[in-house]
């Protein structure tokens, strides 16, 4: 079968596959190995789709339903709306943008849809027991159709209440007040625990008769079913683990989900930490915490991994050296770490995304996210190869750098160099950049509150900026000489200032993480040096860079200030960086450059359809192969999870 990484296309979204290159090469344990924790990723989904938004799970249901009557006409425009939207709806985890996390607005009436629902088999809809179908519209309606009910998923508004004007499903009739008080008392309470507890990662804060406490996702708690189905599928793991380390670390995460007790999770972490003989490697659980406005609680997420060899040599590379490259940063020493543990580094394939890995994916994981296990026993580092390939093929004479570079010279430097410097920033950003620096002590790792993600992803992007263009890269043989960083150093400014404009709706402000740190960075550069400056050219605005060794110095400067306000917890620090550089949109630059971005007809976001992995059975119905299948797609990989992998509804 011929492989093709582009799929289908819709809204603002494109669908990608990728290759699971050299899966051929494993040997038929490691291959099982992988089909089981596939499994455990996937049974996941629905806790996702529950955590993004409390009616994410029935409107979802209740949509495919809809879709799979074959008696409703699907010629009409109300039911074409209705399909993009509930693709949408697939894609993002829920009724909320995946990125700018506002809600979608349906291209088709509520009368229509009543209508169709009046038709199709009221037994397959997801109703409450003794539940009228009225009833069910009545509650479910407002949510999909009214612009004011339960607008965002993630709202990072300074000086609103974050819980109460967030959709997310972590917090129930908790103010923001009562919340980071409920968390700073246990915090108190354990002010001397030499292995502190990540609370309130896996639970969801309500409040019962006046009291405020914790539903903890576990095996006998919240998403129960979930959980048990997935340490189903982790025990079939543990039964062909590659060796006794990763044996002990299916078995921590099996009894995690059984208790729910993240003292177990902080020994998971460890002894995760601890293992680097096997080529296969997994995520499982509750682990980025950006869906949460407060950046506590751990949205679910799924990853299946095995290790590109060839391409590990360069991250081994950057991981060996890690001392080196955290005594020379230019940040105060008092914030340096006097010696970098365990930092491990790899480059792999994915092999199979779930949750809120999926469609959407991160090309680069850096974990644990606890500081005080980063301290003491280091971090792993992934970027994914195969994921970064489907997005350069993607990517391949598209006419976006033609559009926006402002030069044929800037140009070919980036044509020359681009994907190495992507590569290796990405690299310096996950290896080193989340695992440097140190807390002063006594200082709280969640002191920056709703700032500290964007605060942590610019230190991180920092720090691969500053070190990308530092001669040692060029003796290491990481890039091929002194001229390669000024690619990367472009394309992260123009991003940063212009082109990532494309993913905000207008009128609105920044509000992702990542995206308010490439903000804060490129426009912290604009404003506090000449390096940097916006040109017009033929009636279009551009950026040039008039001195990249300036840009350096400032990078430099910038990744100071960042590092002490993380290892001092300057919350207000952070909040007037963040507010000032990182949220606000210039309304005319962003109308260009949305036009111009329209000429190219492209689509701003991708995501990835996962292959099909198929058991082999011999005479004797043992695996004797796990068959790959790239040919499915995106509605019937969709519906066929929402079939086999739903556990909630």
């Amino acid at each position: 079968m011929d492989f093709s990484y582009q799929s289908e296309r819709f809204a603002d979204l494109q669908l990608l596959r990728y290759r699971l290159n050299g899966f051929d090469k494993l040997s038929l344990k490691q291959k099982m190995l992988v089909y089981y924790l596939s499994k455990a990723t996937l049974f996941g989904r629905d806790i996702t789709f529950d955590q993004f938004g409390k009616y994410n799970l029935r409107i979802r249901k209740m949509l495919e339903v809809v879709y799979c009557d074959q008696t409703i006409p699907r010629e009409t425009d109300d039911f074409k709306a209705m399909e993009i939207y509930l693709k949408r709806i697939w894609f993002s985890n829920g009724i909320y943008h995946h990125y700018g996390c506002e809600k979608f607005k349906p291209g088709f009436s509520p009368e229509w849809l009543r209508e169709q629902l009046q038709q199709v088999d009221v037994r397959r809809l997801p109703l409450k027991e003794g539940e009228t179908l009225k009833q069910f519209c009545e509650e479910l309606f407002p949510v999909i159709f009214d612009e004011t009910v339960f607008p965002k998923r993630v709202n990072k508004a300074d000086g609103e209440d974050l819980l109460l004007t967030s959709a997310c499903n972590f917090y129930d009739g908790v103010t923001q007040a009562e919340a980071e008080a409920f968390y700073q008392e246990m915090k108190q309470k354990n002010a001397d625990s030499q292995t502190p507890s990540s609370y309130g990662l896996n639970s969801t804060l309500v409040k019962e008769n006046g009291e405020i406490c914790e539903r903890v996702w576990c095996a006998n708690g919240k998403y129960a079913n979930a959980i048990r189905h997935i340490v189903y599928w982790l025990e079939k793991a543990h039964g062909v683990a590659e060796n006794e380390q990763q044996k002990k670390v299916v078995s921590l995460l099996i009894n995690y989900y059984q208790s729910g007790d993240l003292q177990i999770f902080n020994e998971y972490c460890i002894e995760w930490l601890k293992e680097h003989d096997s080529a296969i490697d997994f995520i499982n659980g509750f682990i980025e915490v950006y869906g949460d406005p407060l950046g506590l609680k751990g949205s679910w997420e799924g990853l299946v991994e095995y290790i590109d060899e060839e391409a590990t040599k360069r991250t081994q590379t950057i991981s060996r050296n890690a001392q080196w490259f955290e005594d020379h940063s230019p940040v105060d020493p008092r914030f340096r770490k006097p010696v970098v543990k365990g930092v491990s580094a790899n480059v792999i394939c994915a092999a199979m995304l779930g949750g809120d890995e999926y469609p959407s994916t991160a090309i680069g994981i850096n974990l644990p996210n606890a500081d005080w296990i980063r301290a003491q026993y280091g971090s792993k580092s992934i970027t994914i190869s195969n994921i970064t390939e489907a997005y350069n093929k993607a990517a391949h004479g598209n006419g976006f750098r033609e559009e926006f570079v402002i030069d044929a010279e800037t140009l070919h430097l980036i044509e020359t160099y681009g994907d190495i410097c992507d590569d290796l920033h990405t690299d310096l950003h996950e290896c080193l950049g989340h695992g440097s620096g140190q807390l002063l002590p006594g200082v709280d790792p969640d002191a920056l509150k709703a700032y500290g993600n964007t605060i942590e992803e610019a230190r991180a992007d920092l720090f691969g900026l500053y070190y990308i263009a530092d001669p040692k890269l060029v003796e290491l043989g990481l890039v091929p000489d002194g001229e390669a960083y000024k690619s990367q150093y472009y394309t992260y400014m123009m991003n940063g200032l212009m082109t990532q404009l494309i993913r905000i709706t207008p009128g609105n402000q920044i509000e992702e993480a990542h995206m308010r740190n490439r903000a804060l960075i490129a426009h912290w550069c604009l404003e506090n040096g000449n390096a940097v400056r916006f040109v017009r050219r033929e009636g279009k605005t551009y950026v040039e860079i008039a001195d990249y060794e300036e840009l350096r110095t400032l990078i430099a400067r910038l990744l100071a200030e960042v590092q002490r306000i993380k290892s001092e917890g300057d919350y207000e620090a952070a909040r007037q960086l963040v507010e000032r550089y990182a949220v606000k949109v210039d309304a005319v630059l962003h109308a260009e450059v949305l036009e111009r971005y329209q000429r190219l007809n492209l689509a701003p976001y991708k995501g990835f359809i996962n292959p099909m992995m198929l058991p082999v059975l011999d005479e004797n119905g043992e695996i004797c192969d796990i068959q790959l299948n790239y040919g499915e797609s995106y509605v019937h990989q969709m519906l066929r999870y929402s079939s086999e992998y739903a556990t909630l509804i």
